[in-house]
């Protein structure tokens, strides 16, 4: 990895987000304008699987694939996630709480996940063979419906 030692003036300061961040990472490719692959500096990386993407307004957006979190990515290459920012965003205050998902999409997405149980609940009942694609379908969907009823508190 190509970080400075501790304590060593950051002579990438000026630069952009982006340019901060890369010059720090292995195995960097373009994919695109704004876009990039690298090595994930948190893990041991064979293939790319960190993705960076340079926003019009100065922000990097970054996603590991390998599952390491914004923060472990950043403080590896020893940035900040502010860092991630051209200029630092305002201090606004907290946040006016608001409805974290339309209700009417959250309903549509619940039966969706309950048509899917059902029809291989169905297909199993009546003996009909399920294929392995299918059974981790209906697996998904039994997972999503009860994550729900944990997050939404129902009791059982």
């Amino acid at each position: 990895m190509s970080a400075p030692p501790l304590g060593a003036p950051d002579l990438l300061a000026c630069e952009h987000p982006a340019e901060r961040l890369l010059a720090r990472l292995e195995g960097v490719k373009e994919t695109g304008p704004g876009r990039w692959i690298a090595r994930c500096p948190s893990h041991q990386d064979k293939h790319p699987s960190l993705s960076i993407r340079e926003i019009g307004d100065g922000r990097v957006l970054i996603h590991d694939f390998g599952g390491c979190s914004a923060s472990d990515v950043m403080a590896v290459v020893r940035l900040s996630l502010a860092d991630l920012f051209e200029k630092p965003p305002p201090n606004l205050g907290p946040l006016p709480k608001r409805q974290r998902w339309d209700r009417g999409d959250v309903w549509q997405l619940l039966a969706h996940e309950a048509a899917i149980a059902a029809i291989a609940a169905n297909d199993a009942a009546a003996g009909r063979p399920v294929s392995p694609a299918d059974a981790e379908r209906a697996g998904l969907a039994a997972d999503r419906l009860s994550d729900a009823v944990v997050t939404l508190g129902v009791r059982l």
